[in-house]
């Protein structure tokens, strides 16, 4: 196996216990997870909460630090998950009736979670 083999293993695997994290979280704040993993032809959501309503479709980024997570969300990243949520809203139009917005939770090697609300809008 190449070292680029390993490496992205790697990064799956933290990605996966990351994401694992983020829905703890998420679920210990009252939110109700929808959807983990979710793939579309656009793309994948990493998960979709709901809360009285609310509908939060959220990319979580795992990075040695914090700040270092919250600069991996760009301009072509949230174009694709804009597009994934436009398929997932027209397949379950009864999700997010008091609205929709896109959030980024930021999880650090030490399981610390920042959540960035409502992290970008629709342009």
């Amino acid at each position: 196996m190449t070292g680029r083999a390993i490496r992205g293993r790697v990064a799956q695997s933290g990605g996966l216990r990351a994401e694992a994290v983020a829905a703890d979280a998420l679920r210990g704040d009252g939110w109700a997870i929808l959807a983990q993993r979710l793939r579309t032809a656009a793309g994948e959501i990493d998960l979709i909460a709901e809360r009285a309503g609310l509908l939060a479709i959220i990319e979580v980024k795992h990075r040695p630090t914090l700040a270092e997570a919250a600069a991996a969300l760009g301009p072509r990243q949230r174009a694709r998950l804009i597009a994934a949520a436009e398929i997932v809203l027209a397949e379950h139009p009864e999700w997010g009736r008091a609205g929709v917005r896109f959030d980024v939770l930021l999880v650090d090697p030490a399981g610390a979670v920042r959540r960035i609300a409502d992290a970008f809008r629709i342009e």
